[in-house]
């Protein structure tokens, strides 16, 4: 791409030409200091960012917000179905549960199915705009967490109908709640790359997220994780949704105490999933402009 400009204001004075090459850049950090304080300057840059995408799909309206709260809780009631069929056997402890997580998986599932796409899908905006372009997937993670908070009135009628016991403790899954809220971040911002270069990633992660959510305390509580074979418990506590829901579950459903190490593992994968993502993501958004062209 080439264009000219004019030096100097005379009319005798020549015009010299200003070159602008789009190639791939060399993968690399810029000055991470500069970069998150430019960042957080431009916060409200992805907080509209997030409002658009709402507006536009009328998450806003009453219709929209029903929406939000009935998806979710219709795949609830055929998971609770299918449970119980197979059981044999009913228990509100499990639907509310079942409920419970469900609502927050789907956060982090949309995070990272919206975040995924973001970049792709900016094409424009990147090209004619400068910006941190980490703004974008975070953006897709605002509009997620927007999404997931009519639900959370919704759980807490299922709290009360149920005679769940309420508890100052169930304050603290604010903590679990958090840190999934973090870990959809570093998702959003690895996924969004990968699908920069990979334009299946898209396609491949719903499957992926699908058996994220068998593997982890979702259709099954906790409890249970003593009926199942060594080799596999092992797998599902090595799940990082694992101490991030149990927590959760723990202290707002039962109002108890969760172990310390499920503390420190939920906040462990949280800032793991954000310094890998997001230096995945800086490192190579310099050059997402020709990607994309």
């Amino acid at each position: 791409m080439t264009a000219t400009a004019r030096v100097g204001h005379d009319d005798s004075e020549e015009f010299e030409p200003v070159y602008h090459r789009y190639g791939p850049h060399r993968a690399g950090l810029p000055p991470l200091v500069p970069y998150f304080r430019e960042l957080w300057a431009r916060r409200e840059f992805a907080a509209e960012m997030s409002k658009a995408t709402l507006r536009g799909a009328n998450v806003t309206t009453f219709f929209g917000q029903a929406w939000l709260i009935l998806n979710p809780l219709l795949l609830a009631g055929v998971y609770y179905l299918l449970v119980t069929i197979i059981r044999q056997r009913h228990d509100a402890g499990l639907f509310t549960h079942l409920t419970l997580a469900l609502f927050a998986f789907t956060m982090l599932q949309t995070a990272a199915s919206t975040g995924a796409t973001s970049v792709t899908g900016s094409g424009r905006l990147l090209i004619n705009t400068a910006f941190p372009r980490l703004l974008i997937p975070l953006s897709a993670v605002r509009t997620a967490f927007w999404r997931f908070l009519p639900t959370i009135p919704v759980y807490l009628i299922f709290h009360a109908v149920f005679g769940l016991p309420w508890h100052p403790r169930m304050m603290l899954s604010l903590y679990f709640l958090a840190t999934i809220v973090v870990f959809a971040m570093g998702l959003a911002a690895f996924f969004a790359t990968l699908q920069v270069y990979f334009r299946d990633t898209s396609s491949f992660l719903p499957y992926f997220l699908r058996l994220w959510l068998y593997l982890s305390p979702i259709l099954w509580m906790p409890v249970m994780l003593d009926r199942m074979s060594r080799g596999l418990r092992v797998v599902v506590e090595l799940n990082p949704m694992y101490p991030m829901l149990t927590g959760y579950s723990h202290l707002l459903q039962d109002g108890v105490f969760p172990p310390l190490w499920m503390w420190l593992a939920a906040a462990g994968w949280a800032i793991a999933a954000v310094v890998v993502g997001f230096l995945f993501f800086i490192s190579r958004e310099r050059e997402f402009a020709v990607r994309l062209t």
